[in-house]
């Protein structure tokens, strides 16, 4: 990809070379080690130029403007076709824009082969990463004039996740931690294994004293046990609203409360009124459809470079 998309990417927070990794894998899948595509290359002049509109075919929230651009330029880069010809991008919106049916999202031109390469990767990371971000931004909606938050978690598409966790900002979501790395969470597992929540908080603190701590708990108890420890961060694991206030009223002023476990837009409200800072959903990364959009090519059989 070229500088300039780098910049961008790098601006939204996504990492350029994981971009271009995922980009690369994806391209891989479509055309193979020889990087080709056989029927582009059979019907089409690698001097011929074409114009192709990027449509939305469904309303929805975009994300992943800069990422389908960088698909084109990434194909110019590692194919032979085109003679050498550059494309150029022209975006429509912006990241975050709400869209309707038919909205053009971006223009891009260039040799013909190119944007019928780079096509299929374009639209299916751009489609993904709006269906995300549409997802997210319903929930955002939800929440709207409470003091809750949506979050995202680790249940992303293996090897797309700093994509996906990006699209949750677009929407209007927040990401959690990125990995097992960043974050540490205490969950039941790690309190059996240590012998209690105390002294699991206490190993994690001892081994990574910089690092962020979070202890899932599911009672009253548990709660109050894990703040005693010095945990400011709490995972409030499967509770009803009552629960949820009675944690909140017990420690909410001493600790960020995160209500997760089988949460659904139609409680949402319900859940994020009874205090809490934070509603995680899995289902932002792992369930939300995809924004359909399409490539409308234009070609005039006499332009060429």
């Amino acid at each position: 990809m070229r500088e300039e998309t780098a910049r961008a990417l790098a601006a939204r927070g996504m990492e350029p070379g994981e971009v271009e990794r995922i980009i690369q894998t994806a391209l891989l899948e479509d055309l193979g080690a020889e990087w080709t595509d056989v029927t582009s290359t059979a019907t089409i002049p690698a001097d011929q130029l074409g114009t192709a509109e990027i449509v939305a075919r469904a309303n929805g929230v975009i994300a992943g403007l800069e990422v389908a651009r960088a698909v084109f330029e990434t194909v110019e880069q590692l194919c032979d076709e085109g003679g050498g010809g550059r494309t150029h991008w022209e975006a429509g919106v912006d990241d975050g824009a709400v869209v309707t049916r038919d909205a053009v999202l971006a223009t891009v031109t260039g040799p013909t082969r190119i944007l019928l390469m780079g096509e299929r990767t374009a639209l299916n990371l751009l489609s993904r990463m709006s269906g995300v971000a549409t997802h997210t931004a319903a929930w955002a909606r939800e929440l709207a004039g409470t003091k809750a938050t949506v979050l995202d978690t680790r249940k992303t598409t293996p090897g797309l996740r700093v994509l996906e966790k990006y699209a949750v900002r677009a929407g209007g979501g927040t990401n959690k931690r990125m990995g097992l790395y960043d974050v540490a969470m205490i969950k039941d597992n790690h309190k059996l294994a240590a012998g209690s929540i105390t002294a699991a908080f206490e190993a994690v603190q001892r081994t990574y004293p910089n690092v962020t701590i979070q202890v899932e708990v599911t009672t009253v108890d548990e709660a109050r046990e894990a703040v005693d420890a010095g945990a400011g961060f709490l995972l409030l694991d499967n509770m009803e609203p009552a629960l949820l206030r009675e944690v909140v009223e017990a420690v909410g002023e001493r600790a960020e409360l995160e209500a997760t476990g089988g949460l659904t837009l139609e409680v949402a409200r319900k859940v994020a009124e009874t205090g809490v800072d934070y509603l995680s959903v899995g289902g932002l990364t792992h369930s939300s459809p995809i924004v359909d959009i399409a490539l409308d090519l234009r070609v005039d059989p006499a332009g060429t470079r």
